[in-house]
């Protein structure tokens, strides 16, 4: 049965944006078009009077090109090395695509283990929803200079979930290079296929997810 997809928006209130490096990034760093033109479609919607969170990898890639490596580092103290100089970038990137339109942006780093402590997934919920009383929009990625292989989100993809529970929000929009969800990993399966409408979660839907993060990271 077809969805309408007015009456599925028409109670959202918050929503969460999760971009990808993929999408924000390429060989040659950051793309200031893909900076500006997103920040163009979220400040539209704040204007409208939904509530806004965007979660951002790039960081790696951002570092990547700063620094001047021209692959991913294989240890993690590295990777962590260029995510530090990376995110630095990053913000400021998305400062300036912001700034455009006059409005402020906050930086929030992020990591599972602070969803796993009460006071500081509290901290967390109440510093993010005053930033949001101010119109001002939360920027959040995993703190990649703390954590370990073993506690990464990857791609953000189940950091961005995480946040939209942790938020309460009502819609999680998640922008990648790959057209949609498909029941296998289309990189390596010819026959994949696009699942437009997943109706109800079960086990088979949720190995869909299962996809390995991108190239560039967090």
């Amino acid at each position: 049965m077809g969805v309408s997809r007015k009456k599925l928006l028409r109670p959202v209130k918050r929503v969460v944006v999760k971009v990808g490096s993929a999408v924000l990034a390429g060989r040659d760093g950051l793309s200031r078009k893909v900076l500006y033109d997103l920040s163009d479609d979220v400040f539209a919607l704040w204007q409208k009077g939904l509530e806004v969170v965007l979660v951002s990898s790039g960081a790696i890639a951002s570092g990547l090109k700063k620094i001047g490596l021209a692959r991913r580092p294989d240890s993690i103290s590295e990777k962590q090395a260029v995510a530090a100089v990376g995110q630095c970038s990053l913000m400021l990137a998305w400062e300036k695509a912001f700034g455009r339109h006059g409005q402020k942006v906050a930086q929030i780093l992020i990591t599972r283990d602070d969803f796993n402590h009460r006071g500081r997934y509290l901290n967390a919920r109440n510093t993010i929803f005053t930033l949001l009383s101010w119109r001002i929009i939360p920027i959040i990625n995993e703190n990649d200079t703390v954590v370990t292989e073993e506690i990464k989100f990857g791609d953000n993809d189940s950091l961005s979930a995480m946040v939209t529970d942790l938020l309460d929000a009502q819609f999680l929009v998640m922008l990648t290079s790959e057209e949609g969800l498909y029941d296998r990993d289309p990189r390596t399966h010819e026959h994949a296929k696009l699942v437009k409408v997943i109706p109800r979660v079960n086990r088979e839907t949720l190995a869909y997810a299962g996809a390995k993060p991108g190239t560039f990271g967090t």
